[in-house]
């Protein structure tokens, strides 16, 4: 076996130039590189002011949808909650009041429906997995917050407006989702 002095060689290195000593052509180099940045397109949007464009298959913020006559879809029955792989649905049934039956074909609905945005990964499983076609993917994106709350969408900022009551806002909610709703 080899002793560990005759392993341990020492690298025999090629002394610097007076160049290489001032570091100029590490300096240029970097110039170079600056200035050839300076004359490119500035990829950065001025967000208020610009809007960047989407590709038609982005998926943005839920929406829980209505039928033509103003009821809700959703029935609660948790398919979209069970399918939501970072588990950000939460959401609670309950039953239709006996004066209510004529109203509804469903007697369940959902009286608490929530999604964590802060969870949630736009995947879109949740809207496969629902039967009923009621929650869908917009094709816009989650605004800003300050605190954390702000990010926890109750069933009151996600259900579209009435086409019944709000004919006005209901063809703006459809226009935000991106595809025809049935």
């Amino acid at each position: 076996m080899q002793s560990l002095t005759n392993r341990n060689k020492q690298v025999e290195r090629k002394p610097m130039t007076f160049a290489e000593r001032m570091y100029l052509p590490s300096i240029f180099k970097g110039m170079a590189i600056t200035f050839s940045h300076l004359f490119k397109k500035n990829p950065t949007i001025r967000y208020p002011e610009q809007k960047r464009t989407f590709p038609s298959v982005f998926r943005g913020v839920q929406i829980l949808n209505r039928d033509e006559e103003g009821r809700e879809r959703c029935t609660a029955c948790g398919l979209c909650a069970v399918a939501c792989p970072a588990e950000a649905i939460t959401m609670e049934g309950a039953e239709r009041q006996v004066g209510e039956e004529h109203l509804y074909r469903e007697e369940k609905y959902a009286a608490k429906y929530e999604i964590n945005m802060l969870r949630c990964i736009f995947c879109g499983l949740c809207e496969e997995a629902c039967p009923k076609d009621a929650i869908y993917l917009t094709q816009t994106f989650a605004p800003s917050n300050y605190a954390r709350e702000g990010f926890i969408y109750g069933k009151g900022d996600l259900l579209i407006p009435n086409p019944v009551t709000e004919p006005e806002a209901y063809e703006k909610a459809k226009g935000a989702i991106g595809k025809e709703i049935k």
